[in-house]
């Protein structure tokens, strides 16, 4: 039996990984901003429009758990200090994914004090199991940051055979016909 005057050798028990609910929406708004601050995004104040718009985004899709799911680590002292979101998107059918049905993952972040002890890898690997048996979808896809690759390519993630193309709304003019 342990001597109470003497200090416990035992380590502090892990913070659980458990399945995001409605009530956490919140926490996934707050651990937003702190990744997309930690990518040079403006991400305004706390009346920033959009923290409103994705509070509501973060909330309904929670109550869609065929289709969504976020994993959070839950701090006993600190509540949710990490999460990884992801969503099922329905694309056409193909000979690789009969279903159609794809994978996103996203907003993976770590509050900055709680990093390097493996709750972003926890989250994912938890979000990758819900894809793998809550779900049909065949491939998993991810937009990872230069620090981050390699934890996502420890996981099985390879590059896309086919490089993503993107653009945005500002450069959506369609030049006229030329006249003739």
């Amino acid at each position: 039996m342990q001597d109470p005057a003497q200090p416990s050798t035992q380590l502090p028990a892990r913070p659980l990984v458990r399945r995001a609910t409605p009530a956490d929406a919140p926490a996934l708004v707050r651990l937003r901003v702190v990744m997309l601050r930690d990518m040079g995004a403006p991400v305004g104040d706390e009346t920033a429009e959009w923290r409103s718009a994705a509070l509501d985004w973060f909330t309904r899709s929670l109550g869609d758990p065929e289709m969504f799911a976020a994993f959070v680590v839950d701090d006993p002292q600190h509540g949710i200090v990490s999460n990884a979101v992801g969503l099922c998107d329905r694309h056409a059918p193909s000979p690789g994914n009969p279903g159609g049905l794809r994978g996103h993952l996203f907003n993976v972040c770590t509050e900055p004090d709680h990093r390097g002890r493996g709750y972003a890898r926890d989250c994912v690997r938890a979000l990758l199991d819900w894809f793998a048996t809550d779900t049909t979808v065949s491939v998993v896809d991810l937009n990872a940051t230069a620090g981050s690759g390699n934890l996502y390519q420890s996981m099985g993630f390879a590059p896309s055979r086919h490089p993503a193309l993107q653009l945005r709304r500002d450069q959506m003019s369609i030049p006229a016909p030329p006249a003739g």
